[in-house]
């Protein structure tokens, strides 16, 4: 499989997802199904990763994006207020975080002292995030979802630093998919006993299922509609909310 084909399974499965979110009548499985998306879209993303040729750019372009899905959900929530609300839909945020670890990361592989620098720099943005109440007052009236996607956190995200460690993973094990693929499903054992520990239905471990898509990758980009993903996530979640919203009026 390529990267191309991939990303579009992600993109049924996490529409699948993102229906039985809007619609509860919606068949249980959706959601199931929906285990797999992010995932997949980790995985192609650390794959891309490896071999832009500009990770400036690439990174730009997913902060850019988690601005974007910010205010999107900000205006969505003011303007069409449910009770359940628009929800954290900003996969990108995740994948930013997974992107400058990895560059931190292989800098410090080639020089500690700006290896060191540049974990210095990331761990000074986690003290702004805390910080940010008493610096900016107003902010004091916003969601931890909402701070984040404007100064990102590695731990308030929509997946949680689990998922940014996951995709550091899929990074430095691409080229040893023997040692991935138990790695991988070790994580998934993990995702059920978390789950199972705090008395909730066990479902993220059902991500399992798409281990052998992964493990089918060829290697190979595939068509490149770049803005797809880019256009098709903010374009989905809000069609999809407002049509719950105008069902529910």
């Amino acid at each position: 499989m390529t990267t191309f084909s991939l990303k579009l399974t992600a993109l049924a499965l996490m529409t699948l997802d993102h229906i039985r979110l809007y619609f509860p009548e919606a068949p249980v499985w959706f959601g199931w199904l929906g285990r797999g998306a992010y995932p997949l879209f980790l995985f192609c993303m650390t794959q891309g990763y490896a071999h832009t040729r500009s990770r400036g750019r690439y990174l730009l372009r997913l902060y850019s994006m988690s601005l974007f899905m910010t205010a999107l959900g900000l205006f969505l929530d003011s303007r069409f207020p449910t009770e359940r609300g628009y929800g954290n839909h900003n996969i990108f945020l995740p994948l930013f975080l997974t992107g400058v670890l990895i560059s931190a990361l292989e800098l410090w592989q080639r020089d500690r002292k700006k290896g060191g620098l540049a974990l210095g720099a990331l761990a000074l943005v986690q003290v702004l995030y805390a910080l940010l109440p008493a610096l900016l007052p107003f902010t004091r009236n916003l969601s931890g979802d909402v701070l984040t996607g404007v100064v990102p956190n590695l731990a308030v995200n929509e997946f949680g630093f689990e998922f940014v460690a996951l995709g550091l993973v899929f990074y430095f094990l691409r080229d040893r998919r023997e040692l991935l693929a138990p790695v991988y499903l070790i994580f998934c054992l993990y995702q059920f006993s978390a789950e199972a520990l705090y008395g909730w239905v066990p479902v993220q471990w059902m991500m399992a299922f798409v281990l052998p898509l992964m493990l089918r990758y060829n290697g190979e980009r595939g068509r490149s509609w770049k803005g797809l993903f880019y256009l098709y996530y903010p374009a989905h979640t809000s069609l999809l909310f407002l049509l719950a919203y105008s069902r529910a009026a």
